[in-house]
């Protein structure tokens, strides 16, 4: 089982967009030290939440931060830009970081319908059909045909590409085109062990590829419950917040803890049987991770953690991989961002 982490340069309340990107460069050089797989930055437009309107730019400077990391969008909004765009950007990214880019690609979100039509005046409503075949024109655009067509610049290899989705339409999609399929399961954790049935029973395997399943969740992790209970307490403020339109920086533990009247994370005797976040100390998430890995047929982790204090969110990804066995990797210095 690989692990990899899901970076959205979230705005931490009291700090600025500024800030939150140097963060995220900090982040990932500390992910790429402990040996984390690969690094996605996230796609979010016009919000005080997020400072990651442009994952294509922060992959540029995050492969020159990095050695080992695989590093790439997690995903690219397609509907919104131009494939063959997409394809010549993804193709400078590869040059600079041969065999290290991945091209994640979603459909929905990361915009508001005001500024989906900012980014796209011509943008219409995104069929199925229509989605997918701009997938197609991407997937060929970075390959032989694109190299056909003269699309610079030519490159050995290509990206890394993966589809994005909350959905058994998404997963059956992946599934049909033959690609590695990432389900985001903090959205929509109800559904996780059909998704990844449907997208593993609807895989062609024709192109010569294998059916490959990462799944995207939510960790806290601290040297106690406690603690981890107190960095989840931001998520929890944060998200009563997202439900309401309010898309305000993520809120200080202590805000977050008095606006909910101090009350620590209440079990769930019902919903989903995987819930979207694992909080707890570093034994007890791994041990959630792995029995739900087993379970559900995952191959790899994508983790998101909302954690306000940077080094609090450090610290849990390195509590994190040294509790799933991940090995630490040796990388060379760099400059202070």
């Amino acid at each position: 089982m690989q692990l990899s982490i899901l970076d959205q340069s979230m705005i931490p309340e009291g700090s600025t967009p500024t800030q939150a990107l140097t963060n995220t460069i900090a982040l990932a050089r500390a992910a790429d030290a402990l040996g984390y797989h690969r690094y996605w930055l996230a796609e979010h437009h016009a919000t005080a939440s997020f400072a990651s309107p442009a994952p294509e730019i922060m992959t540029a400077r995050l492969s020159a931060e990095t050695t080992g990391l695989r590093i790439g969008s997690g995903g690219v909004l397609l509907p919104y830009y131009s494939p063959f765009k997409v394809a010549e950007t993804f193709r400078v990214l590869q040059a600079l970081a041969p065999g290290r880019v991945d091209l994640g690609i979603g459909r929905g979100a990361g915009a508001t319908a005001r500024d989906a039509r900012l980014l796209n005046p011509a943008l219409g409503h995104s069929s199925d059909h229509a989605f997918a075949e701009q997938v197609s024109a991407t997937r060929a655009f970075l390959g032989e045909r694109g190299d056909q067509d003269g699309i610079m610049p030519s490159v050995d290899g290509m990206p890394e590409i993966w589809l994005l989705g909350a959905s058994s339409s998404s997963a059956a999609l992946a599934g049909r085109l033959g690609l590695p399929y990432s389900f985001a399961h903090f959205g929509r954790p109800e559904i996780v062990a059909e998704a990844v049935r449907t997208y593993r029973h609807s895989f062609d395997s024709r192109g010569g590829g294998s059916p490959r399943v990462m799944v995207g969740i939510g960790v806290y992790c601290a040297p106690t419950r406690a603690e981890a209970e107190r960095v989840f307490a931001s998520q929890r403020l944060f998200r009563q917040r997202m439900t309401r339109g309010d898309l305000r920086p993520v809120p200080a533990p202590e805000t977050a803890l008095a606006q909910l009247h101090g009350r620590p994370e209440i079990p769930r005797t019902s919903g989903p049987e995987w819930p979207p976040y694992a909080v707890g100390s570093s034994a007890d998430v791994a041990e959630q991770l792995t029995a739900m890995a087993a379970a559900v047929g995952i191959d790899e982790f994508v983790v998101l953690s909302t954690i306000h204090g940077h080094e609090d969110r450090v610290r849990s990804y390195a509590l994190l991989a040294e509790a799933l066995g991940v090995r630490p990797r040796r990388v060379a210095a760099t400059q202070d961002a």
